[in-house]
């Protein structure tokens, strides 16, 4: 078993000082209370609705860089593993990035894949990073951001690389209720892994938040859900080697379900070889 950490934030645009000191003492209420694994909301360290490129590289940083480094100290010198989200700066291009750090500091990033025309992700590169696995100390963990969960593949690449859970940092806007009302449990219970999203709350340059941060069960059940307008710290000890249990029996021989054995990946050719034409 793990404690393992939501966290929902109000992130306030451009003020890097001070989302970080939040997510600072944040790390340290949460080391406190015996946690080991936290996630923050996508752009937790930036904030979110940006209205140009130039805008936005003038809060992004590389990494490692100095808020990189910063919550790294913060991780390592508390013994605990955060993915917090933050735009990264590689020469001219912005990434929206999630952060991995821990007692061993900055352990890796995650770019998101799935950009869309809303905020900051109108002027991101979309990420060049494959879908990885890390291996925790208590577990397997894979990482996505907000829109990804929406692409079933992404999900079921991390699942099929043996992730035990998957970290979500997100910026949820009021009218993406299908997320937390379905996407979540959906790739949770399809995939039989453990959904961790972490969104945001609060008003931003006009856009607004829904909150709704979650953990996620295998069976796709709803552990714990923050509400849609303070932040919150949701709480839960899992076991994550649940996960691993693919193959469920119902009742032997009348009832069961095996969700990797029974897949046809000799059908699925059409989700490699790019649309179709379109339809006239």
């Amino acid at each position: 078993m793990v404690k393992v950490a939501v966290v929902q934030t109000d992130p306030a645009i451009g003020e890097i000082g001070r989302n970080i000191a939040l997510i600072e003492d944040t790390l340290e209420t949460i080391a406190r209370s015996g946690a080991k694994l936290a996630v923050f909301p996508e752009c937790a360290l930036t904030g979110y609705m940006y209205g140009s490129l130039e805008e936005a590289l003038g809060v992004a940083e590389p990494v490692p860089g100095p808020s990189a480094r910063r919550i790294a100290a913060a991780t390592e010198r508390l013994g605990v593993y955060a993915v917090v989200g933050m735009l990264e700066r590689e020469g001219h291009r912005c990434f929206n990035t999630a952060l991995l750090a821990g007692p061993r500091g900055i352990e890796a990033v995650y770019r998101k894949t799935h950009t869309l025309c809303l905020g900051v992700d109108r002027f991101t590169t979309p990420g060049d990073i494959p879908y990885r696995v890390h291996n925790l100390p208590f577990g397997r963990i894979g990482i996505l951001i907000c829109y990804d969960l929406r692409f079933p593949e992404a999900a079921r690449a991390l699942s099929l690389e043996r992730a035990q859970a998957i970290l979500l940092p997100t910026n949820w806007p009021v009218s993406s209720r299908v997320q937390p009302d379905v996407l979540t449990r959906a790739r949770a219970a399809e995939n039989r892994v453990f959904v961790l999203a972490a969104d945001r709350v609060g008003s931003e340059r006009g856009a607004r938040f829904l909150g709704r941060s979650q953990i996620v069960d295998p069976t796709g059940t709803v552990v714990q859900e923050a509400g849609q307008t303070n932040p919150e710290v949701l709480l839960a000890e899992v076991d994550l080697a649940e996960a691993d249990r693919k193959h469920v029996v119902l009742q032997p021989g009348v009832h069961e379900m095996d969700l990797e054995g029974d897949r046809r990946p000799d059908l699925y050719g059409t989700l490699i070889a790019g649309a179709a034409a379109p339809v006239t």
